[in-house]
């Protein structure tokens, strides 16, 4: 679980310039705007990275 956690901030980092994913009681901090494009990019991500860790 702990790596799963791990890619997923990478992905919300590379892709959705999202710093953690941990939740820090601030709206600020804890709601973004994103483009859908992001969105896409970052799902297109998240499923290519289940892929390879099915594929293993």
């Amino acid at each position: 679980m702990k790596n799963t956690n791990g890619l997923l901030e990478k992905i919300a980092r590379d892709h959705l310039d999202v710093e953690t994913l941990s939740e820090r009681k601030s709206d600020d901090l804890d709601f973004h705007e994103i483009s859908v494009w992001n969105l896409k990019n970052a799902l297109q991500a998240a499923y290519e990275a289940g892929q390879q860790t099915s594929a293993t």
